[in-house]
């Protein structure tokens, strides 16, 4: 083994020791019927159990805002992509020498606080538009601010990556629109970007917990943090498989970008 690869299987081995132990503390404390005080390697196979899973996927109260997070994540995600794939490739063809500007503009829903950036949005249309905070879809235009940064950047990479250009003369040649560009030119070209940034869009929209609480929207973060004082074990029971279905998803999204990535490097 050369010394460049003992290196990287040792950073590989850190990283994994850094994201699997605490998730196996997680779930020792989540799915063993030992006290706490007990918990040891003397009792690492003791009393393991499913039902504090069960108990917290037959919750009422958590499938109501599995489903109310759901759904904000597909309007967010529609919404971030409607407007954050025309803004990148418009920048890349016409406005590049913009494009440090918007980079900077889409950092600054981290420089402003989310708690000022409701409190302020919501004085304006409590008395504007009171019907807008009354839906439970009100959240999908924050959380499309705060996903920007990822959306912005996962997009831009993609573009960055292809000859962007020229696949657009050539499709403006043949006579395309630019709807018919967008959709069946480019976006299957940065289809990898698209899917990263949806990613991470669901993964702001099922960890953000400031907005949801100041709109009084009942979502998965708000449950999470609601349920620990009835039944500890049934909520992080809860969290242990919203991390590991984050992976999966992280996962099968790296392995159908790297899919569609070889189609379109075979197609060109």
């Amino acid at each position: 083994m050369t010394p460049r690869r003992g290196w990287a299987w040792a950073v590989l081995t850190v990283v994994g020791a850094f994201y699997l132990l605490p998730m196996l503390a997680l779930a020792r404390f989540a799915l063993q019927r030992v006290p706490v005080a007990r918990l040891g390697w003397t009792t690492a196979l003791d009393g393991w159990s499913l039902g504090p899973v069960w108990a917290g996927l037959s919750n009422p109260r958590f499938l109501d805002a599995l489903w109310l997070s759901g759904r904000i994540s597909v309007v967010t995600v529609v919404l971030g992509t409607l407007l954050m794939v025309p803004t990148t490739v418009l920048v890349h063809l016409h406005l590049r020498h913009l494009r440090d500007v918007v980079e900077t503009m889409t950092i600054l829903p981290y420089v402003v606080p989310p708690i000022a950036l409701v409190v302020g949005a919501a004085r304006v249309m409590r008395e504007t538009a009171p019907w807008f905070l009354a839906s439970p879809y009100s959240l999908a235009p924050f959380y499309v601010l705060l996903a920007m940064p990822f959306t912005f950047r996962s997009i831009d990479a993609s573009l960055r990556s292809i000859d962007l250009r020229t696949i657009v003369e050539a499709s403006r040649t043949l006579g395309a629109n630019w709807t018919t560009t967008v959709l069946r030119v480019i976006v299957p070209n940065v289809l990898p970007g698209v899917l990263g940034a949806a990613f991470l869009t669901v993964a702001v929209v099922f960890g953000e917990f400031t907005v949801a609480s100041l709109l009084l929207k009942y979502t998965v973060p708000l449950y999470l943090s609601e349920s620990r004082g009835a039944d500890v074990q049934a909520t992080f029971a809860i969290g242990l498989l919203l991390m590991i279905g984050t992976t999966l998803v992280f996962a099968l999204v790296n392995r159908l970008s790297r899919g569609v990535g070889r189609v379109s490097t075979v197609a060109g």
